[in-house]
Parts: C-alpha cells; structure tokens; sequence
C-alpha cells in the first residue's frame, strides 16, 4: 500500500513537470498565432489605402460626435455645479420663491410663490436672535443698478446687500484692498467692494482703492476689489458685482421689492434637519401665521439643486447617447461593409492559408483583429481631434471644455465593441470557407 502511494504521488508531480513546457508551447503558439494575424491585418489597411481612409473617417465621426456630446454635457455640468459649490451642503436659504415644486405641489406653482412677501432684514434680525442652533444667521438682498466713476460707467450690475456672516456663503477672495469689518457691516457707512470686471471697467489700470464711485446715484469709497473669477454657466458671477453693507444697500433699493434671501448654518453636531425644524417654526411665528394657515416662505437647501441638476443632466445624456449613438451605427454599417469586402478580395488567400494548416481560429481572430484595430485608429483620431478643440475652445473662452479619462475610456471601449460587432459575420464567414473552393474563386 505505501509502495503505491509513493508511485501515485511521484507520478502526479510528474505530470505537473510535463504540463509546465506542454502550456508554454501553447503559449508560444498563440503569440505567434497573433503575430501572424497582426501582421496580416496591417498590410491589408496599408495595402488598402482608400479604404483604410474611408472606414477610418466613418468610425472618426461616429466617436467624435458622441464623445463631444459627452464632453460637453461633463463640461457643462462641472461648471454649474462650481458654480453652486460656495453655497455648501449644510445651509439654508430663506426666501419667497422655493427652488422646486414645494410639498403636495404636481408642477411648480409660480404663480402661487410670487404672492409671497419678500424676506425682510428685520426678519433676519429677529432669527438671529431666537435661533439655537445656528451658527451663522445672514443677509442678503440684490438689485441692478448703474454704477459711475467720473466719464466710466458700467450698467445693470448686480448690487448685493450684505449683512454680518455674509462670506460664510459666497466666496469672496480679496485681490487688492481689504473687506468689510464687522462694524462697518452693521454701520450706514457707504463702502463697497467691486467685482474684478466692474473693476477693470470703471478704472482700467488704474488703482480703484479709496476711490469714490456712485452706486444708484449714492456716493461709495472703494475698499476692495475681488479676484477674478471666470465665467461660468450661470453667468459672470462675482466678477459682475458690487458688494455694499445692508444698511447702506437700504438706501440704494428697496429691499421690500427686490431679491432678499435669509442664509443660515447650523452649530457643530447640529443637524440641517434640526436647524430647519427650528427655522421653520421661528418664522411662522415671526409672521404670524396660525397652525392651519400655509407657510408663504420657502427654506432651500442645496440638496434641491443636486437633485434638479441630476434630472437635468440625465436627460442631455441620454439625448446625446441617442445622437452620438446613430452616428456610431452608421460607422458601424461602413466598417462591416468595407470587411466583407476585404474577405471577397481574399478569398484564396484565405483558402491557401488553410489548405497550409491554419485554423478557423486564426482566420478569425485575423479579420476581427484588422476590424478592432480600423475601428481602434479611427476612435483615437477622433478623440484626439475633441481634445484639440477642447484645448481651443478653454483658451478663447473661459469655459473649461476638457476630454475626460472616463470620456476616453468610454471612446476607445465603444470602438473596440464596434469593431467586434462589426467584423464578426464577415470574420465568421472567412473562417467557415472550404479550402478548395476558396483557393478556386476569382
């Protein structure tokens, strides 16, 4: 018994020794087996000048133009969304206008919302005072209006009035000069802060510090300038602003009638949902209103715009997957086309190499390899034409268009799958040829 058991034990580490060569031989085997077919797959495209060009430019157009699409939407969407990243995940904003269709409303009902009355800045006060678990309670109110330095003016710039905490919510980056201090915001003095572009209209190169400006006929001491911001989505943002304090922004508009917003952060370890709870309650009560009667104020949070920008989105996505997806099918058409041809032309090639041994697998993989490798060429030219204009459109503008890893992953993944779908029933059909009517066709 142990006699036995030491020869079946020697003779299956045997025959693991004899499997490493016999696996390495097929190893060999099918490198040189793809070799082969590489090589035969490029002299054809080389050989076939024409051709090569005409399927190389179907299956151009077909990824550059979904690629674009998707480029574009990614580009659109990263843009919107930064433009919104200042206002953080943690806030809430009070206003008359809700930023969707509020709680047991089907549609949005505009025509409901615009009934309400404005927030107002002795509501803000009062809600500072009773919130327990904000931190930051503030302003904000915003009008347009004209604004002049000596023979410079510039037209319909967005005021903003701010009060205490207002930087908690916009970004604002000092490039020259200084910001408002706390009493300063609290006080009437008539100061501002210009936004890069209203800056460089009014003054060009010269210094607008401590320079006197009217904003709505009302005289104001320049006390900063912000740092350029770029253009975005939404509009110029921050580089189309002056910024006043709130009680001097009282005497430039009416902050009865113009956009007013309260904006508010919870304490460390408090909720959003606690701090919205208690803001709900406080302002019905600040307003007055009985437990029956609907609220006429609206509390925002950034999570309202995530979600409508995930709609919004989906949606051009899909658009452009439908676009960009017959442009793919008829790149798809042109490739499958122009390899049945290939395999009409080398018909006794096709037969030779099989009657000298080859297998179907080969004259597969061989047509399939020259199908992936067109379609392969054609989507990385058409990537790379997308990243030049992306480069182009970046530099003339200041929207940042940029290709994507994910967007070249997805270019180069679609054209490997078009050249395997399009080249199969033609790869197929050369691999089932008989040898010698192959070798016999003209």
């Amino acid at each position: 018994h142990e006699r036995c058991e030491t020869i079946r034990s020697r003779g299956v580490i045997l025959s693991r020794m004899l499997k490493v060569p016999t696996c390495m031989a097929k190893l060999k085997v099918y490198v040189r087996l793809i070799k082969e077919g590489v090589a035969f797959a490029i002299s054809a495209l080389i050989v076939n000048r024409l051709r090569t060009t005409l399927s190389l430019l179907g299956i151009t157009i077909g990824i550059f133009a979904i690629i674009s699409v998707f480029t574009l939407v990614d580009s659109m969407e990263r843009s919107v969304r930064s433009s919104f990243e200042s206002l953080g995940d943690d806030s809430i904003f009070i206003e008359r206008m809700p930023w969707g269709p509020e709680e047991g409303d089907e549609e949005y009902a505009w025509w409901k919302y615009r009934k309400r009355p404005q927030v107002t800045y002795d509501e803000a006060k009062t809600l500072k005072q009773r919130m327990t678990t904000a931190d930051v309670v503030s302003f904000f109110g915003g009008a347009s209006r004209n604004v002049e330095y000596r023979n410079s003016s510039a037209e319909n710039i967005n005021v903003i009035a701010s009060a205490e905490g207002f930087e908690n919510f916009i970004t604002v980056d000092i490039g020259a000069g200084r910001n408002f201090t706390s009493t300063e915001l609290n006080s009437g003095k008539r100061l501002c802060l210009l936004g890069f572009d209203v800056a460089q209209s009014l003054f060009g190169v010269e210094s607008p510090i401590g320079k006197n400006i009217k904003v709505g006929g009302f005289r104001a001491t320049v006390i900063g300038v912000l740092e350029k911001e770029g253009q975005s989505m939404i509009g110029g943002g921050a580089d189309e602003w002056v910024i006043v304090p709130v009680t001097f922004g009282q005497m430039i508009m009416n902050l009865d009638e113009s956009n007013t917003q309260i904006t508010m952060k919870p304490k460390q370890f408090v909720s959003l949902k606690a701090m919205e709870d208690e803001a709900m309650m406080h302002m019905r009560s600040i307003r007055k209103l009985r437990p029956s009667e609907e609220k006429n104020f609206a509390l925002n949070k950034s999570s309202m715009l995530s979600n409508g920008l995930d709609q919004v989105f989906g949606v051009l996505t899909l658009v452009g997957l439908i676009i960009g997806g017959f442009s793919i099918l008829v790149g798809g058409f042109s490739i499958a086309n122009i390899m049945f041809v290939s395999v009409k032309e080398r018909t006794s090639i096709i037969g030779i190499q099989m009657a000298l041994g080859a297998k179907r697998g080969f004259i597969l993989f061989q047509f399939l390899f020259e199908s992936v490798f067109l379609c392969l060429i054609g989507g990385g030219i058409g990537l790379f034409v997308i990243f030049l204009g992306g480069l182009a459109a970046s530099a003339m503008t200041d929207f940042d268009l940029s290709l994507t890893l994910e967007n070249v992953a997805i270019g180069l993944g679609s054209s490997v799958a078009i050249g395997l779908i399009s080249g199969f029933i033609p790869a197929y059909t050369a691999s089932r040829m008989v040898p010698v009517d192959a070798i016999r066709s003209n």
